[in-house]
């Protein structure tokens, strides 16, 4: 089995945790996540647990959380988003750690009326902060067919990739003063909702609740990473994507991309930012 976050690599990992080497292979929704909030609005529809559906309404959205939390790992899932009219839901796969000063590593797609794309809003949080947003517009209608979207985070990087193509690097600057989330170890979350006041066209395009239920789709689950469990974390840093970076090729496709169908960078964004860019744009 071959991963599609811009690297090929056997899936199976050993690595040690506890004194004990443990498996890491490709998920089923049914063993490695729970549905945690939708009240039956998020489905499972095979007995493989392949394949999970997240619904929204009027009423309520629905999401989905790992059974384990992960400190450094690489996460993938193939997603089909919501057809037709979506303006107003925003549906999501991200990790996160609990408390007010949270770290999170956000894929957040919004929605749009009809004929217009999707924005896909990628964010980095630290210590409960983000403002490090950049936006992008997809090469391809990501309602049609399924598409792998894919974390890397390690002590050195966060590469987020689409269908193996990188569009996104944030380095590890904490020798610069600025922070990384390299001590709070976050779970795997995904969720449809509706955040019709900023979500499309900053709040102008409301969500036609006439069109809902609102459906999403998930597969291919898979996660490789090391398991926190009873306050420590090892594991093997010969795993390839602890160490991986984006050699030549891989920053020239993703130069290509952000040249293309990046639509907003925080870097460049001098009402925000008119004196100063942050310190790790430089």
């Amino acid at each position: 089995m071959k991963l599609s976050c811009g690297t090929s690599f056997s899936f199976l990992i050993l690595f040690l945790l506890a004194g004990q080497y443990v498996h890491v292979y490709a998920g089923s929704f049914h063993k490695d996540v729970q549905i945690h909030w939708g009240d039956g609005r998020g489905k499972i529809h095979d007995k493989d647990g392949k394949l999970l559906s997240l619904s929204l309404d009027k009423s309520s959205g629905s999401g989905f959380q790992s059974n384990q939390e992960f400190l450094y790992g690489k996460a993938e899932v193939q997603m089909k988003l919501v057809p037709g009219n979506s303006a107003g839901t925003v549906t999501t796969f991200y990790l996160k750690s609990p408390g007010t000063t949270w770290d999170e590593i956000d894929f957040e797609f919004l929605g749009n009326i009809s004929g217009h794309p999707y924005t896909l809003h990628t964010n980095v949080y630290t210590k409960g902060t983000g403002d490090k947003e950049q936006q992008f517009h997809l090469w391809f209608d990501p309602t049609v067919n399924f598409h792998t979207y894919c974390i890397t985070w390690n002590p050195q990087r966060i590469i987020f990739t689409v269908d193996g193509i990188p569009i996104r690097e944030f380095k590890n600057s904490e020798a610069i003063g600025v922070p990384f989330p390299t001590r709070q170890p976050m779970r795997l979350y995904a969720s449809l909702w509706e955040a019709e006041h900023w979500a499309t066209r900053g709040g102008l395009e409301k969500t036609d609740w006439s069109k809902a239920p609102f459906t999403a789709f998930y597969r291919n689950y898979n996660v490789d990473g090391c398991v926190w469990a009873n306050g420590k974390s090892s594991c093997s840093e010969n795993s390839p994507w602890f160490t991986q970076k984006l050699d030549s090729n891989g920053q020239t496709r993703m130069k290509g991309v952000q040249s293309k169908y990046m639509i907003y960078n925080y870097c460049t964004d001098k009402r925000r930012f008119p004196r100063d860019v942050p310190a790790v744009c430089t």
